[in-house]
């Protein structure tokens, strides 16, 4: 099953990839080999200057509407870089109403690394190749976080499951 949704999954990206102008057998080839690959903790900090010592784990925190938090809050200055946490490809890069100017990526193992409330964003575009460290955007305070402290809400998803990205970057 998991083969045949691989398969699936890659001649869609084949497709996009090729819509996209891009160099679509590249991009595959990195989309595959990222998807077969394991996570490798402790993942890069997603926010240039901050210590891992510095975060706090908010993973499961009460929500407004029942909700519960759904990732990590790293709190820093305004327009500090966010930067990706693993290698990737750009899945989107949008808004929506929670997370106000948002960053999708594609990392290693299939999982998707989310990065929300973004000021602004850096100058990159869907089916983009990251490294660690490279710049998706800024801290800000966009969505529902408008008039709050800024900071970057930093999510990991795999098959729509949640994960805590806390133990993937301050590991025991």
């Amino acid at each position: 099953m998991r083969r045949a949704l691989l398969i699936l999954f890659c001649i869609a990206a084949l497709v996009l990839l090729a819509r996209a102008g891009r160099t679509p057998l590249q991009r595959l080839c990195t989309i595959v080999r990222l998807w077969r690959e394991e996570m490798q903790p402790p993942l890069l900090v997603p926010v240039r200057g901050v210590s891992r010592f510095a975060l706090a784990d908010s993973w499961g925190a009460a929500r407004s509407g029942g909700r519960r938090h759904e990732g990590i809050d790293i709190f820093a200055r305004c327009g500090r870089p966010v930067v990706s946490a693993t290698e990737g490809i750009v899945f989107s890069v949008g808004e929506n109403n929670l997370g106000g100017q948002i960053v999708w990526v594609l990392g290693p193992g299939g999982y998707f690394h989310y990065y929300a409330h973004l000021g602004r964003f850096a100058d990159i575009a869907r089916w983009d190749h990251l490294k660690p460290g490279d710049v998706v955007g800024y801290v800000g305070n966009t969505g529902n976080a408008a008039g709050t402290s800024c900071h970057l809400h930093y999510g990991v998803y795999r098959q729509g499951l949640a994960y805590n990205p806390y133990p993937l970057l301050v590991p025991k």
